[in-house]
């Protein structure tokens, strides 16, 4: 919803600026309204236009790689709770309680991530309504770090049994790391001060297209069309720059098989 405001608020500051700039046109005085002045601003129209288009390209490229890499980590990090479970199942009956404790925190993680979505069926987890819907939670935090302490604290029997827990805490280990690669790439890239210091550009911009504008039905479709698309460049941005949430959200797909993978029989 904050994006949809957003993007509808700058599509009427945009027409704002353009009408602006055709009012402000039409009551100058004829010797401002000179060919060679609006030459002058025609240039500056084609600076702005040029200058930002390279940036609206810049920041679509890199939300988009953002994106793409924290769409990547998510699948890499529901595959190393996967692997963790598994060792666990492969080290005996005696790790099932830190199963269930690595199911329960994978389904608080859906729930709090997505909480838009079905919650997960048949999986006892903590109460997520006071959970971030991304960075770092002490609650799951603290499932993870039970986890981690119940492994370290195994004393096993036999050969097997050392190396199966020696694995077992190598995996942990990359889960965790994976853990907090999706956090930190859950946070946005493009500071507030940047983004109204694009606004400025783009309201100087139509404010001057305003200022050429010859009066006409087709002028004023154009001007709206321009800024529609312009409107449209700058919602996407924003919207893959959040990864979570959105129209371009990342799916919860990767975290609901790991959770049924999990489950499912040995």
């Amino acid at each position: 919803m904050p994006g949809i405001l957003s993007t509808a608020f700058l599509f009427a500051l945009l027409c704002a600026a353009a009408a602006v700039g055709y009012v402000v046109k039409s009551r100058l005085p004829e010797r401002h309204r000179s060919r060679d002045s609006f030459e002058l601003v025609q240039l500056s129209i084609n600076l702005l236009v040029t200058f930002t288009a390279i940036v609206l390209g810049l920041l679509t490229n890199s939300v988009k790689n953002g994106f793409d890499a924290a769409y990547s980590e998510r699948g890499a990090y529901a595959a190393s709770l996967v692997q963790l479970d598994h060792c666990l199942r492969d080290y005996g009956p005696e790790t099932a309680a830190m199963q269930e404790q690595l199911q329960s925190y994978t389904a608080a993680v859906i729930a709090s991530t997505w909480p838009d979505e079905p919650p997960p069926q048949g999986v006892s987890y903590p109460n997520t309504a006071g959970m971030p819907l991304t960075g770092e939670s002490r609650t799951l935090a603290a499932i993870l770090d039970r986890v981690g302490s119940e492994l370290r604290q195994f004393e096993p029997s036999d050969p097997l049994h050392q190396r199966l827990q020696t694995s077992c805490l190598e995996l942990y280990r990359d889960m965790e790391r994976s853990r907090w690669r999706v956090i930190e790439q859950a946070r946005a890239s493009i500071s507030q001060p940047f983004y109204w210091v694009l606004m400025l550009w783009l309201v100087i911009l139509f404010a001057s297209i305003g200022l050429t504008a010859p009066p006409s039905p087709v002028t004023v479709i154009v001007v709206v069309l321009s800024v529609t698309s312009i409107v449209s460049a700058v919602f996407v941005i924003q919207d893959l720059d959040m990864p979570y949430g959105g129209l371009f959200g990342i799916p919860s797909t990767s975290m609901r098989q790991a959770l049924a993978d999990m489950r499912a029989p040995p």
